[in-house]
Formats: structure tokens, sequence, C-alpha cells
């Protein structure tokens, strides 16, 4: 089985972090000698919500044979504005388009369906995983005895929903003789206490996220957040906004707000059992997000042949038994007993795992 992602990646941190995982996930594949960058080569074509449907348009008109899956996004009207086309394309392309749909968080799941999402014969959750050479934890993290606890958010775009209110309370309001706090990317308003940091490339973005204690996220309608992902497989444990995917990517590995007043007794409550929350960091790697995508697209292309199979069966079922189904009829056979003749026939071709 050979993939290919249609996705026009770009360099660095541009593009947020659905580029950043495609990236990841690209490589997963090179390295599993699975990966094509010959579209006439491939067997399943990966697209990424509302991208390149121009493209796809052209693929699937030019080999309707191929598999087409979906990794979306959203709902983005959650997160933009109500009604944003982009949701109107990434419904329609799977609606019509894909035989598949990958959604990475169940929030997102539950809400395009509530979005008016037409549900697929195939589909899955599966969450992202960041660059394991930068984003990892090869050691115990140890609050300091002395000094402040070291706090940091990152988020490369500007939206307002990226918790940017929520920072600017925590600006205001926390203990900063306790705390520090570090903000990393693209904030569209300005701190008297947070530093901010335009944003990095992945090596020392990492290397600030292994010198901080704990990660904030305050982002809104997040489905699967790049940054949270980033911070915890560097071993932050997290206080997240209670909203999105945040509450399942976490689970036990930090604590969720509801508003922004909670935040300071909810990092006390990490600092005081800092270890507890730092070993309940449980997600999967690149290798295991990587097989879930292989294993997904593997059952799409099984049922996909099965079928192809089938209809040629039955197609030479039809040249070779139709004299035999015709004398039936001629003989004045029961109409019960020609369709007895024609089940049993059937069941003979279809395999047992078919359904």
């Amino acid at each position: 089985m050979k993939i290919h992602i249609l996705f026009r990646f770009r360099n660095g941190a541009e593009g947020g972090g659905g580029n950043q995982f495609l990236k990841v996930l690209k490589n997963y594949f090179i390295r599993q000698t699975c990966y094509t960058d010959n579209i006439e080569l491939a067997d399943v074509i990966l697209y990424n919500s509302h991208q390149c449907i121009d493209s796809l348009l052209k693929i699937k008109r030019r080999h309707s044979n191929k598999v087409i899956v979906q990794r979306i996004d959203g709902p983005m009207g959650l997160y933009n504005k109500k009604g944003d086309f982009r949701d109107v394309v990434a419904k329609k392309s799977s609606n019509y388009l894909a035989d598949g749909t990958i959604f990475q968080s169940s929030w997102s799941k539950i809400e395009n369906y509530k979005n008016r999402l037409i549900p697929t014969k195939f589909e899955t959750e599966i969450l992202n995983a960041p660059d394991p050479e930068y984003f990892n934890s090869t050691q115990l993290r140890i609050l300091p005895k002395e000094g402040k606890i070291r706090l940091i958010a990152t988020s490369w775009s500007s939206n307002f929903n990226k918790g940017f209110l929520i920072y600017k309370w925590l600006d205001q309001n926390l203990d900063f003789n306790k705390f520090e706090m570090v903000f990393i990317g693209n904030s569209p308003i300005p701190f008297s206490n947070i530093l901010i940091i335009p944003p990095l490339p992945k090596k020392e973005l990492a290397e600030w996220l292994k010198r901080s204690h704990i990660f904030i996220t305050a982002s809104k309608k997040d489905p699967c957040s790049n940054s949270l992902i980033e911070a915890l497989h560097c071993g932050l444990p997290a206080v997240v906004c209670n909203d999105g995917g945040h509450p399942e990517i976490i689970q036990k590995a930090g604590k969720c707000f509801n508003n922004a007043e909670e935040i300071p007794d909810l990092l006390n409550l990490i600092i005081t059992d800092y270890h507890y929350f730092c070993n309940n960091i449980q997600l999967p790697n690149i290798d295991a997000v990587g097989k879930k995508y292989c294993d997904f697209f593997d059952s799409i292309v099984k049922d996909t042949n099965e079928k192809k199979y089938l209809v040629k069966k039955c197609s030479i079922y039809t040249f070779f038994k139709m004299k035999t189904f015709l004398s039936l009829w001629k003989m004045d056979t029961k109409i019960e007993e020609v369709v007895e003749y024609i089940k049993r026939i059937l069941n003979n071709l279809v395999p047992n795992n078919y359904t």
C-alpha cells in the first residue's frame, strides 16, 4: 500500500499545527517505505479538511479507483465565525469525495455531526503527535526548591479565541512573585508581566518548553491543540480551558478551568502533587499514531478490493449461468425455487468476512 498526502507543506512554524503534524506523519510513512510523492502510484490519498480540493477533484476524475481519506478539522465556524465557508467545503468533500474520515478528537467528531456532517462507513478518531526528535521527555521533571515556577503558553495563531483575554487576566492578576510566565508566538495584545517571544523553530521551542514547569492553554473550540500535545510530550503537566479536545488530551495530566479566576488555585493543586500529574502524561507517539493511520487505510483498501472482487465474480456468474437461469424459467419452475437458486449462488460469491 502506497500513501500520498495531498497538502501544500510550508516551512518553519508557518501554517500552524496541521502543517507541523502532517510533516511528522509524512516522515513516518517515509520511514515505513509506504509513502510516495507520485500520485499515480498511490493507493491512498490523504487530504486535510478543506484544503487542496481543486486538486482532489482532478484526482477523483482521473483515478476513481484510489482510496481518498479526509483528516477533518474544526468545525472552524466555532473557532472563527459562524458559517465559515471552509466548513461547507469540508462537509461537501466528505460527503461526495472521501471514502473515510479521520477525526482528531471525539469533541471534533461530535461537533462536526452537529454541523450536519454525514457519517461515512469508515470513520476513526486519532490524536496528533509531535516531532519526537525535539518534543520528548528524557528526564524526571522537578520543581525548584527556590525561585519561581515557570509557566509557558504558545500559539502560532493570533486569533483571540486562542485565549488572549485569559492571558491578559493572568498578566494583571497572577502572583509574579511566585510565578514567571512566557508566551511564545503571535500575540495581538501587549503584556506587562508576561514575556512575549516571537514564533520559534521546533528546536528552540522545545528547549523553552523543557525549561518550563507547567503549560497553560486558554484556546477555545480547539479540536486537537498541537501546542498542548507538544508541551505534554516534553513532560509538562497542563492547565487548560475546559473546551474543545483539551480535556480528552490531558486526561489526568492536568486540570481544566472554566474561567480565569480558577487558574491560580489549579496551578497550586498541580504544584502540590507535581509528580502525580507528570506521571499521568500518557499520549501516543508518532509511531503509534502513524500505525493507526496505516491500519485505517488498510481496512478501507481491503474493503474496496473485496467489492471489486464481488463485482467481478458476479459478472462472471452472469455470463456463465444465464442459460441455467433461463432454462429454469422456461420450465415453469415455481418463482420461489428460482429465488432460492439465486440466493444460493450469491451466498457462494460473498466472502465470509464481507459485510
